[in-house]
Parts: C-alpha cells; sequence; structure tokens
C-alpha cells in the first residue's frame, strides 16, 4: 500500500487507515469486527443490522460511557483496535423474529404416561363417516403418525385436517388422495425431508395447503405444479427462500410466509397475478422485486418487521386495488412514501377503507397506521 494515497470513496485513505478490529457487545455475546477507523458509526450499524436482526435506527452503541454519534467516524469517537462497543436495541425496532416456537396450547408431548393425552379410541365408523363427508378431520389427537385409515379414503377425501399433532412424515400414500382440495398440516414436527414432496405435487385439486409452525428449511421447485392452488401457508418455520417456481402458481390469492428467515424474493413473484394478499412480515427482507408492481389484484401487503429502506417504485402506480399496507418495524418512512407516483390514490383507498370500518365501529381512528407515520 503506497503513501499519501487519495481517500476512496468509502472514506477510506491509502496508506493511513489500516483496518482495526473491534468487538461489539450484544445480548451476551460478542460480535468481531474488522472495518476501516474512518468508517462512520452509520456504516458500522449497517454492518450489524444482518448480524443482529436490529434495525440501524434502533441501535443505540456506546463507548466510553457515551452514545456514538451517526455521522462521526470511528477516529474521530478514539476508537482504536482491540475496543469493546456496547450495543442496545431499542425495543420493537428489529427486522425478522424468527421462528416462533409451538405454544403450550398445542398438542402437549409426553412427560411421563400421566400426562401423556391417550390416544383417540378407533371408531370403526368413523372411516365411512370420513368418505360420506369428504372431511378427515383428526386435529389434536395426539398423532405422531397419519393413520393408515386415512389412505383408505382414496379420492373420496376433500378436506384433511391434521394440524396441532406430533406428526413427522407426510408419506407418499398422500397422493392417493386425488381429490383432495384443502390439506392442513400446521403445528406439526415436519421437517424438509419427512415430507414427500412429489406425491403432494400430484394433488391437482389441491386449492389451499397449510404448513405453518413446523420446522421446513425450504420449498422444492416441484412447488410450482400445484397449479390449482390458491392459499400457501407456511407461516413460523425457518425457510430462508421461495423457489422461483413460485411464480407458476398463477391462481395463487393468498400467500403467507410470515415469520421466517427469507431475505430475498424472487422475481418470478410478479407471475402469480391473482395474488389479493400476501404477508411478508418478520422476516430479513432488505428490498422487494420491482415485479411487484405486476400484482394488479393485491389488496393487502404486510411487511413489518423487516429491514426495508424503500418499495417497488410501481407498487402504488400499478397495484390500483392495494388498501392495506403494514409498514410498522421498518427504515420506511412517510417522506419517502409521499415521493411514490400513485400515493395519493393509494392514501384515498386506504382511507375509505377505514372510513367503511369506523361505520362500523370496528377501529377508533382514520389515521395512517401502517407504522410509516411515526417515523
Amino acid at each position: 500500500m503506497e503513501e499519501g494515497g487519495a481517500a476512496d470513496p468509502n472514506g477510506k485513505g491509502k496508506g493511513e487507515s489500516k483496518d482495526i478490529t473491534i468487538s461489539i457487545k450484544f445480548s451476551g455475546r460478542s460480535i468481531p469486527l474488522t472495518l476501516s477507523p474512518d468508517s462512520t458509526i452509520t456504516h458500522l450499524k449497517s454492518l450489524l443490522q444482518p448480524l443482529t436482526n436490529v434495525l440501524t435506527r434502533g441501535q443505540k452503541l456506546i463507548f466510553k460511557g457515551k452514545v456514538l454519534v451517526d455521522t462521526m467516524t470511528l477516529r474521530a469517537s478514539e476508537i482504536t483496535s482491540g475496543a469493546k462497543v456496547m450495543l442496545m436495541a431499542s425495543q420493537g425496532l428489529h427486522q425478522g423474529d424468527g421462528p416462533i416456537l409451538k405454544q403450550a396450547q398445542s398438542v402437549p408431548r409426553r412427560v411421563d404416561n400421566k400426562l401423556e393425552k391417550p390416544q383417540v379410541p378407533v371408531d370403526k365408523n368413523r372411516l365411512e363417516r370420513w368418505k360420506a363427508t369428504g372431511v378427515v378431520a383428526l386435529s389434536q389427537c395426539n398423532l405422531k403418525a397419519i393413520p393408515d385409515e386415512v389412505w383408505a379414503c382414496g379420492p373420496s377425501a376433500r378436506v384433511l385436517d391434521l394440524s396441532n399433532n406430533s406428526v413427522q412424515d407426510v408419506p407418499a400414500q398422500v397422493g392417493c388422495l386425488s381429490s383432495i382440495q384443502k390439506l392442513f398440516l400446521n403445528a406439526n414436527s415436519i421437517m424438509d425431508e419427512s415430507i414427500s414432496w412429489e406425491a403432494l405435487t400430484s394433488l391437482k385439486y389441491l386449492t389451499v395447503l397449510s404448513l405453518n409452525q413446523n420446522h421446513l428449511t425450504s420449498l422444492p421447485s416441484s412447488l410450482g405444479a400445484l397449479t390449482s392452488l390458491r392459499q400457501l401457508h407456511v407461516a413460523n418455520n425457518s425457510l430462508t427462500s421461495l423457489p422461483i417456481e413460485i411464480g407458476l402458481l398463477t391462481q395463487l390469492e393468498v400467500l403467507k410466509v410470515n415469520n421466517n428467515r427469507i431475505s430475498i424474493i424472487p422475481a418470478r413473484i410478479g407471475d402469480c397475478n391473482s395474488l389479493i394478499e400476501v404477508d411478508l412480515s418478520s422476516n430479513l427482507l432488505s428490498e422487494l422485486p420491482e415485479t411487484f408492481g405486476n400484482l394488479h389484484d393485491l389488496k393487502a401487503l404486510h411487511l413489518s418487521n423487516n429491514g426495508l429502506k424503500s418499495l417497488p417504485s410501481t407498487l402504488f402506480k400499478m397495484c390500483l386495488q392495494l388498501s392495506t399496507l403494514d409498514l410498522h418495524n421498518t427504515e420506511i418512512t412517510m417522506d419517502l412514501l409521499r415521493q411514490f407516483e400513485g400515493w395519493e390514490s393509494f392514501d384515498e383507498r386506504r382511507l375509505l377503507k377505514h372510513q367503511k370500518q369506523l361505520d362500523f365501529r370496528v377501529v377508533n381512528s382514520a389515521k395512517f397506521d401502517e407504522g410509516a407515520d411515526k417515523n
């Protein structure tokens, strides 16, 4: 490195700014960071955001008893290599609260034989009842596996509800339920490798698939084969992404993937042109693809608890049905929203929606409550 070099655009001076390593103390752990002493406190906070899930505006950095000023550099703040800086996070100002664990009101686990729920007694007539009604209702039955009787329903079954059990495996036999329309598998113990997606995606009449509160970390590309799907619920898992094949779900109206670990939404989401409601809240998103503007039927978009700093430029201009927008605990401000083309029309729709709610006395105020007005 040559002496006396000019400073680069990021504030690093060549030959005069050897990187330093500091430790950030946060929530009982130490986070090491290496950066230039000419970096600003704002830059330091931006590095900490993905490591802590705390938005930059919610970070308070303290060194030697003093709160660090955003515009100052590490050098000006007298922070040298080996320094220890404390991070205090403002309550609620975070991105992505991560997967939520099962609550106690879900199916009780075995503690001992006295506390475990007894297995549901065998009902000799239930198979006939399931076939007659088309509804297989097995929610909260303390099941650890799907009973063989379910597969005996074959094409008679239209609805299968196995929510709030301890089911781990969704075997290939699920494919025999060829006429199934709604499948509820919420609050079980299903993992990526324990679900037969090949069989699941053969269900050509499936319109509702609900896998909330399981242990999924990914969705397969074969998901795109469920072309009749109208609702997809995979909230409260550990998903890190969505497959690009989600764009093949052109009949999809409701997509709920809140409370996961998703950082990128594929541009193909814009091909899901039947979407009415999308919930992406409590993830790790820093931006949305411009293709969101293609969702002309979109009415509700939930984005709270993400690291978003802006929105797709065409969102208000092209999504002319949009009337609900949740931006709580993001970096987006009202000043920014007012700059978007189509904001005025969106605001009129939102106010009209609130006025209707006021008329029915279901809310107390028509003030903009989507979170950005408080920033």
